[in-house]
């Protein structure tokens, strides 16, 4: 069974070009930054883009993308926006996930690396969970962890985060597809 995914980006899509790279049919994705890397990546794919830098606007048009792509899961890649109550109550319960570069729930919202190199945790992650509407507060799916290093710098964790979710990501989507069969 095929299934149809959205994806919201708001920067360079490295996680969105790796949702690509696997197979998972994306049928749109939106942003809320024109200049978006990502919308780049999705082009190229011959995916629909749209931009919206009014949340409201963005939240409105993407309710209409869902029904007219029949969207079975809505996916944050690096979206930069907290949704709002009204639009989540709208689409189905668990249709909407989020990926964190935390081990959530620490180190929630922005600035997630730099806070974990700033408290000197030994160990760091990547969190992917469903959206609700709470920051970075929705039910976890899926954690990763890693060991920080003493000479861990914020690009060299970003780096090493960022490998694990273009991996993590993709087989999490999968699998929550899968189980909708």
């Amino acid at each position: 069974m095929v299934y149809n995914v959205g994806v919201l980006i708001s920067g360079s899509g490295s996680n969105l070009k790796a949702i690509i790279d696997s197979d998972i049919n994306v049928k749109f994705v939106v942003s809320n930054n024109h200049n978006a890397g990502g919308l780049c990546i999705a082009k190229k794919a011959n995916i629909p883009v749209y931009s919206w830098e009014s949340l409201s606007k963005l939240e409105s048009e993407v309710s209409k993308l869902i029904l007219k792509y029949n969207t079975d899961l809505l996916i944050l890649a690096g979206f930069m926006r907290l949704l709002s109550s009204n639009f989540i109550q709208s689409v189905p319960k668990l249709s909407i996930i989020n990926i964190h570069p935390s081990l959530l729930p620490a180190f929630k919202g922005a600035n997630a690396i730099e806070q974990a190199l700033k408290y000197k945790v030994k160990y760091t992650g990547v969190t992917i969970h469903y959206v609700d509407e709470g920051m970075d507060s929705g039910l976890i799916i899926d954690q990763a962890t890693v060991k920080l290093d003493e000479s861990e710098t914020i690009s060299s964790l970003q780096k090493r985060l960022q490998k694990i979710e273009h991996k993590l990501y993709p087989s999490t989507i999968k699998r929550i597809l899968d189980s909708r069969k």
